[in-house]
């Protein structure tokens, strides 16, 4: 059954840990995959990655279809296992927001097209190349696999302009119109689900 999975925010240790690769495929990992698609559309977000949902395995779930302010992408939502940067090329500054650290926003700049290496939910080896905001919302959620947070390419300006909102997203002084993982009762956060 998919479920709607509380969402961690800014301030959980899960956030910052390398992920684990993946290497089977049973019926747990398929109804994850599923309730990570359910948990993200039903906070109206185009990117979810495991740490996300308190998870350390190494997937993350993409649909853009739903893309407000953008021309109607035509896109199936995509699951990468494992995913793997190759190599990249182009560039392009754009604003980032992440549902782990709401209402907070800012400027980043990434390559504007990748190619990637990822498995699907047989396992199975794939490369595809990505453009544009597809390309932009995959590096995010790679970024997610590996620890980083979009925050972590701001300039040392910004993070200080940022730096009230992070405290009150670290101490659950926050509300969103989505589940976020609840802070244990003296207010630091930890990682409680594995």
């Amino acid at each position: 059954m998919l479920k709607t999975l509380p969402i961690y925010t800014y301030g959980f240790e899960v956030l910052r840990k390398k992920t684990k690769r993946v290497t089977k495929i049973d019926d747990k990992f398929i109804e994850l995959v599923g309730s990570m698609f359910n948990t993200m559309h039903k906070a109206t977000g185009i990117g979810l990655a495991a740490p996300q949902i308190g998870s350390e395995h190494a997937v993350t779930v993409i649909d853009i279809s739903r893309t407000e302010g953008k021309k109607k992408i035509k896109t199936e939502p995509i699951t990468l296992i494992n995913p793997v940067i190759k190599d990249y090329h182009g560039e392009i500054t754009l604003e980032e927001g992440c549902l782990s650290i709401p209402y907070v926003r800012g400027d980043v700049t990434r390559p504007e097209t990748i190619y990637i290496e990822y498995q699907d939910l047989d396992l199975n080896k794939h490369d595809l190349e990505l453009k544009g905001f597809i390309a932009r919302v995959a590096q995010h959620e790679i970024d997610h696999l590996n620890g980083v947070l979009f925050i972590d390419h701001l300039s040392k300006d910004e993070k200080k302009v940022i730096k009230p909102e992070l405290d009150l997203i670290k101490k659950g002084e926050i509300e969103t119109d989505y589940l976020l993982a609840e802070l244990p009762k003296k207010g630091k956060p930890i990682n409680h689900r594995k």
